[in-house]
Parts: structure tokens; C-alpha cells; sequence
């Protein structure tokens, strides 16, 4: 399971610019379904990847779901080289996004969401708004589940506006 305070805090702690997106975004809404990892966009500038690094480094990422001793490097160079990876650490599962279907960069998305205390650190979280049309984009069954349940929560939000 993953430790999403411990998570958040190394992140938040390194100085790494990121936004929650995915499950705990939902849940951050309201949303009663389960999430297993934790979903964040982060920006690609090279300062933050390199607080990305030290943030996750001491964690022992290894990449989720990959073949047993494909080689990779967790290091600054890995990350320019790629754009959205899945990782387990030791505090759990992490997927760190370069850019997200519906919602673009970190860049993209930051006017789309707001400041919110989780388990205790504040951060960036996706609006709900964003957060069903990014869903909707992923096109995946369990997104499609989400979106009913997240546009639920935002008619009974608009209701009691």
C-alpha cells in the first residue's frame, strides 16, 4: 500500500513542482473509490527533475511492472529522456507524468488547479472540472467508472453553490 503522507512529503520537502492528478485527485474531491498509487504531472524544467531525484532516489524507485533486470537508471538523464514513467519505491507506487491526455504539461495544467492540504502537505490538485475531462481523454474503463461518480460530486457541488 501505498504511503501517500510519506509520498507527499518527500516530493514537497525536495521542492519538486508537481500537481496530484488520477485517484487521490478524485478522492481529494470526494470520491469513495480506492486509488493505489499516487497519479502526479511535474514539471520537466531540469532544476525540478533534478528535486525529483532526490526526492524518490532514497526510495529505491524501480520501474512498475517491468521485465525482472531490464536495466535502468534512476537518475536526471533517465528522466529528460522520458516523459511519463511508473515506478514502485518503498513508500509505495508513484507515477510521475510528464504530460497527461486531456491536460497537457505541468505547465498546462497549473491554471486548472488549486492549492489543498493532503495528509497534512499542502500542494497542487487538479480541479474538478479538469480532473473529469483529463479522465475522459484516458479513455480507460476504470476512468469511465470515475467520471460518473466525479461528475456526481460536481452536480451536488453546483447544487449547494
Amino acid at each position: 500500500m501505498t504511503d501517500y503522507a510519506a509520498m507527499l512529503q518527500a516530493l514537497a520537502h525536495a521542492g519538486v513542482k508537481f500537481i496530484v492528478v488520477g485517484g487521490l485527485a478524485a478522492t481529494a474531491h470526494g470520491a469513495a473509490r480506492v486509488t493505489y498509487d499516487l497519479d502526479v504531472v511535474y514539471a520537466r524544467d531540469p532544476a525540478n527533475i533534478a528535486n525529483l531525484i532526490r526526492a524518490l532516489k532514497p526510495h529505491h524507485p524501480s520501474l512498475r511492472g517491468a521485465p525482472e533486470g531490464v536495466p535502468f537508471t534512476f537518475d536526471e538523464r533517465s528522466i529528460r529522456s522520458g516523459l511519463n514513467f511508473t515506478f514502485s519505491t518503498d513508500l509505495g507506487e508513484i507515477d510521475i507524468l510528464g504530460e497527461i491526455a486531456g491536460g497537457g504539461s505541468y505547465e498546462d495544467i497549473v491554471p486548472h488547479s488549486f492549492l489543498i492540504e493532503l495528509f497534512g502537505i499542502t500542494c497542487r490538485c487538479l480541479e474538478l472540472d479538469k480532473l473529469i475531462e483529463v479522465k475522459r481523454a484516458a479513455g480507460r474503463p476504470k476512468d469511465f467508472e470515475a467520471i460518473a461518480e466525479l461528475e456526481a460530486i460536481r452536480e451536488e457541488r453546483d447544487r449547494l453553490a
